[in-house]
């Protein structure tokens, strides 16, 4: 009787452990959505990050998940709408109770996907979103950004046209405040670094923009030493393929260039050469981890990771690393541990500064070369590292409320 009273209690305890709050979390994988471009003219971009995305997932959960749970990844397309995000993103708050989002295409879609973040108290964080104001003015404890900045990248850029001993530069960028940024960065590091390189012109133009030749035609005019461009996806594929239709013959300093897709779209590989691209991540940086995950890549799909694929991934793998040092699915205890945190990555070590969340790493700056190992056509060469302390905004210039 005794024995049978012993087995009941057993029984019961395991039942009611069971129905507990811990045992569900126990067999509930751990949640990340990741809002994506996926239709319309930027889709590739959008489809090739979460390639990455699922890479580094598939690489965790090989490993025994996080905390020994699954991670799940919910992809959803945020057609670039901020009101499609917002509610695509609070449907994943209420009926999968997601603590962590993750997003890269469009400034207009970070600056939605920051405040949904601070008004639910989730954790948002990016593999590109690169304006310096969501960092800067519009930081706050719920968005992180291990990327480069606009800053970071125009910075480098700066020094790049330094050093090639340019001296007139044109600008032209998409009219948003991404595009806005970046190229005031660009011009304030300059006029910073050497004052006698002179600005001939600049331009702002849509999103989307099918036409360039008018904007090209007054870059041609200027007689520029150089082209500045922060454009991605097709708006940058499409400036710089018109304007060597129109006869452009300098080279162009660009943020993204390294994207083989763009590459090939533009079609004329002589016309690229000595152009420049500087990014978190190039294909030919030469560590190991980047080596490694260059193949595993390609053994997955059968390309190399050039651009956002090779981003998100290596941004995964970091809030990994952070979900891991906080020891618990929580998401206040996660921003916690990562602040503060040191990651080696595929490009390099990254430093999360606890009060912006602003990631302190490297920016590769790659210039186009005729050959590549990796591709039938010309592709980025070696890669030259500038250090985060040659692109950093210090923290009392950041405009960040939390760096006072």
């Amino acid at each position: 009787m005794k024995g049978s009273g012993l087995k009941l209690a057993s029984v019961l305890a395991l039942c009611v452990w069971l129905w507990s709050p811990t045992y569900a979390q126990a067999i509930e994988p751990i949640k990340l959505v990741y809002g994506e471009a996926l239709s319309g003219i930027f889709q590739d971009v959008g489809e090739r990050s979460v390639k990455g995305a699922e890479l580094a997932i598939k690489a965790i959960n090989k490993q025994g998940g996080l905390l020994g749970r699954e991670v799940k990844l919910f992809v959803f397309d945020h057609e670039f709408k901020m009101d499609i995000t917002t509610r695509k993103a609070t449907k994943y708050l209420l009926e999968e109770k997601a603590k962590y989002f993750m997003g890269g295409t469009g400034s207009p879609i970070a600056n939605a996907m920051s405040a949904f973040g601070e008004k639910n108290k989730v954790l948002v964080f990016t593999y590109m979103w690169p304006p310096q104001s969501l960092t800067g003015p519009k930081c706050h404890r719920y968005f992180f950004r291990p990327s480069a900045s606009t800053n970071m990248q125009s910075y480098a850029l700066a020094h790049w046209v330094n050093m090639k001993r340019f001296k007139k530069v044109y600008c032209i960028a998409q009219d948003w405040n991404f595009g806005k940024e970046a190229t005031e960065a660009f011009i304030n590091k300059l006029n910073e670094i050497n004052p006698s390189i002179k600005i001939v012109g600049q331009i702002l133009h849509k999103p989307g923009e099918k036409e360039y030749a008018p904007y090209v035609s007054q870059a041609i005019a200027a007689k520029p030493d150089v082209i500045f461009t922060p454009n991605w996806g097709n708006d940058l594929r499409l400036v710089i393929k018109q304007g060597l239709s129109l006869g452009v013959k300098v080279p162009w300093a660009t943020y993204f260039l390294g994207d083989v897709n763009t590459i090939t779209a533009i079609g004329n590989d002589d016309g690229l050469i000595g152009s420049v691209a500087a990014e978190d991540y190039q294909l030919t940086i030469p560590t190991e981890e980047n080596k490694k995950f260059r193949e595993e890549f390609y053994k997955e799909y059968g390309f190399y990771p050039t651009w956002t694929d090779g981003k998100a991934y290596n941004t995964v793998l970091y809030w990994a690393e952070a979900v891991k040092a906080a020891g618990k699915d929580d998401q206040e205890a996660v921003i916690n541990a990562w602040e503060g945190l040191k990651f080696k990555g595929v490009s390099g070590e990254i430093y999360m500064r606890p009060c912006d969340h602003q990631g302190l790493r490297p920016v590769w700056l790659a210039e186009i070369v005729k050959k590549s190992p990796f591709f039938n056509h010309a592709h980025v060469g070696e890669p030259m590292m500038v250090p985060y302390k040659d692109i950093d905004t210090p923290i009392e210039k950041t405009g960040c409320k939390r760096c006072r």
